[in-house]
């Protein structure tokens, strides 16, 4: 039976069941289309990243003995969509069956359902073969619960999958290492040297460039450092390992204009592309930290795996239990535009400065970067989550909507009203001084709360619990906060408001 397989861009698995042998009667299809390129304004990294890891997939495979039918984005034929695509091949190729790996955006699960009602040959969907859990086992873990607590279902994994278990315990008895990983880089510390690894990819750019693509960022064309192909990835895992795991522990949350990467291992592109599994990542450096345990703290690795078995399985999960809906949730009611400086870096915040320059420059920051700078800011001047998300999604070359909406629309904006978190992130510029030294080069006074040169996160945060008292004020672990603005002088409170009314009013130019 003449089959053909779709592969999406981010389906990359070398490993999958559709590769244990070869059938002259399967053809397998790629596809580079502006569907995909222009639903958001994408990094050019990121684009270019898609692509070049798409077609080295398909020349390996090809290499191998698959059939491979892989259209360019300026291919004569491509008709620019997923679907067209494929009814102008089943069609020509007298396709006879079609099937494909469930995609894991819901836009993309929705079309191809929607494509395949409209088939008359017989077709069939299957699992992707990446992830640990189901597309529904949180929800119905959680089943009856209204708010999902990653902890509970870290913990479930942990035992199911049995990963630094003894018996049904946690090795050395403790689950979670959280509070070891909050510690600021000091200047002794020397963070080794990142990988020289290049590709020169300046015939996608000019190929995105040609098709007036439309892109944000920069890319260094002829030395592009991301891995596109698996065994870059598992060289990179490998790297991690043996430079960077022992320091991950302890500066995971650190912040520091001497480094855009500190200790991360810097391999969600890869992973999100799939040219490299969660369990793989997971079982190597679970296998390391056995073999070096005298010099790698027990932190450092749970740390690690916390962020993949733990929050990347409980973000896809809450994705799948929630969509559609979720992409609408705006619990805090925000409106407000994002400011124009996201896009461009030119802001006298020294913190959102760097951030945002940095991801523009390596469409890259890690997780405490997302979520309590360029986050923290967005929720504190309450930009719309429509604006926040399209930002998030665009700018980070491992952003797909499955792990970026939950994080940006809940953890980050608390837009689903506490599903994701328990309470908002926001602080004042007391976190960014501890955990960063963004402070200490800053145009703004990072003690100031009022006048000129005061750091603008500090009005902002009094702000936002003034404004949202009726959400916030019989939250447990907020209570504190209003009974300290409560105790403040009256004139001091009008000050600050003053004072953030102000900074909203000209959020364009601070």
């Amino acid at each position: 039976m003449k089959t053909l397989r779709l592969i999406l861009g981010d389906q990359l698995n070398h490993d999958h069941s559709w590769f244990d042998e070869t059938n002259s009667n399967v053809l397998f299809v790629m596809m580079e289309v502006r569907q995909e390129t222009d639903y958001a304004p994408h990094h050019i990294q990121k684009v270019v990243g898609f692509f070049s890891a798409m077609r080295t997939f398909a020349e390996e495979m090809s290499s191998k003995g698959f059939r491979f039918q892989y259209i360019h984005l300026n291919d004569e034929h491509n008709k620019q969509s997923i679907p067209e695509n494929l009814s102008q091949i089943i069609k020509k190729e007298q396709i006879e069956h079609f099937e494909y790996q469930l995609p894991d955006e819901y836009r993309l699960d929705e079309q191809l359902q929607e494509f395949c009602k409209q088939l008359d040959i017989s077709w069939n969907a299957v699992d992707s073969e990446h992830f640990y859990s189901t597309r529904d086992e949180l929800s119905e873990f959680f089943e009856g619960k209204k708010t999902y607590l990653m902890e509970s279902f870290y913990r479930h994994m942990r035992k199911k999958h049995d990963v630094m278990m003894e018996g049904s315990k946690p090795v050395t008895g403790q689950w979670n290492y959280d509070k070891s990983n909050r510690k600021k880089l000091p200047q002794s510390v020397t963070i080794p040297d990142r990988n020289s690894r290049t590709h020169d990819v300046s015939s996608i750019e000019r190929l995105i460039i040609e098709s007036e693509v439309k892109t944000i960022g920069k890319i260094d064309a002829a030395n592009f450092h991301w891995p596109v192909s698996r065994r870059e990835a598992l060289a990179d895992l490998n790297i991690f390992c043996k430079r960077y795991l022992k320091g991950f522990g302890d500066y995971q949350d650190a912040m520091t204009e001497r480094t855009a990467f500190g200790f991360h291992s810097l391999l969600s592109f890869a992973m999100n592309v799939k040219l490299i599994s969660p369990k793989e990542v997971v079982d190597t450096v679970v296998k390391h930290w056995e073999e070096n345990k005298e010099e790698i703290n027990i932190s450092s690795v749970e740390g690690f795996v916390r962020q993949i078995i733990g929050w990347r399985e409980f973000m896809r999960g809450v994705y799948w239990a929630k969509m559609p809906d979720y992409a609408e949730l705006n619990e805090l009611d925000h409106s407000n535009k994002l400011p124009s400086w996201f896009w461009d870096g030119q802001t006298k915040m020294n913190c959102l400065h760097h951030a945002i320059n940095q991801s523009l420059e390596n469409a890259y920051a890690h997780h405490i970067q997302r979520l309590m700078i360029t986050g923290n800011f967005a929720l504190l001047v309450m930009v719309d989550p429509s604006e926040v998300d399209e930002w998030y999604l665009g700018i980070y070359i491992d952003a797909i909507e499955w792990v970026e909406i939950t994080n940006t629309r809940g953890m980050s904006q608390f837009a689903d009203g506490g599903i994701v978190g328990t309470k908002p992130y926001v602080s004042s510029s007391n976190y960014i001084h501890k955990m960063s030294d963004y402070c200490e080069k800053c145009h703004y006074s990072q003690t100031k709360k009022v006048g000129e040169n005061a750091c603008p996160f500090n009005s902002l945060y009094w702000n936002f619990y003034d404004q949202h008292r009726k959400q916030f004020e019989k939250n447990p672990r907020i209570g504190m906060m209003y009974r300290t603005w409560d105790r403040m002088d009256a004139d001091k409170r009008a000050a600050i408001l003053k004072q953030a009314d102000y900074y909203l009013k000209n959020i364009n130019e601070i």
